[in-house]
């Protein structure tokens, strides 16, 4: 990823939080076949492992857990959070001197890492439950669904059609490209303008970006 320095994003915490709100993830892998992506939603496990652990599942049916190599093979996953589209016209500087183009802003992190395929009933019923019980309550659920709401037989069945991955992170890139290259003025007048649109995670990352 082409990084300039003043967008380059190294604070773990900020790193961490695009992991934990932005979930879905697109894994890369590298197959007999050439360059895969799957789009996956991911558990991060900051406890484990110098720069946390992913953990997600992927149909039995998928290729993905038969093709990588052997456990350890080296994968990359991708998380963006909030972007936008930049004009001209949101920069207060723009009449001074014209010498504005448009842009895009956005945030992404790269996480790179170990795959180990986890072919275990126990670790995906154990994943799913956290996962479901985490985004039942991010979606406000009144009455939260739990895997105890199907019946016994119905979630088994559909436990031994997944499979488990777990990714140890051994490296996170992040770039945060929010406007730092700009005067302040310009920086916080394309938030405003991306506000206007409707876009407050975006105006809200360009406000506090330096």
């Amino acid at each position: 990823m082409y990084l300039p320095a003043h967008f380059e994003e190294h604070r773990p915490g900020e790193l961490q939080r695009v992991l934990r709100e932005h979930p879905l993830g697109a894994l890369i892998t590298h197959s007999p076949h050439g360059l895969d992506a799957n789009h996956i939603p991911f558990e991060l496990d900051e406890a484990t492992g110098p720069h946390g652990t992913l953990r997600a599942h992927v149909a039995r049916a998928n290729p993905l857990w038969r093709e990588v190599p052997a456990d350890g093979a080296e994968v990359l996953v991708i998380f963006q959070a909030s972007d936008a589209y930049i004009s001209p016209n949101w920069y207060p500087s723009k009449p001074e001197h014209h010498h504005h183009v448009p842009t895009w802003n956005y945030q992404v992190v790269h996480a790179h890492g170990r795959l180990r395929v986890v072919d275990d009933e126990r670790f995906v019923r154990g994943l799913v439950a956290r996962l479901t019980r985490e985004h039942e309550l991010r979606s406000q659920q009144a009455s939260p669904w739990k895997m105890g709401d199907s019946a016994p037989e119905f979630i088994t069945g559909m436990l031994q059609a997944i499979v488990g991955i777990e990714i140890e992170i051994t490296r996170l890139v992040g770039k945060s490209k929010l406007g730092q290259n700009r005067e302040a003025r310009d920086r916080l007048g394309a938030a405003a303008g991306v506000e206007g649109l409707g876009n407050t995670p975006a105006a809200m990352a360009m406000r506090q970006a330096s």
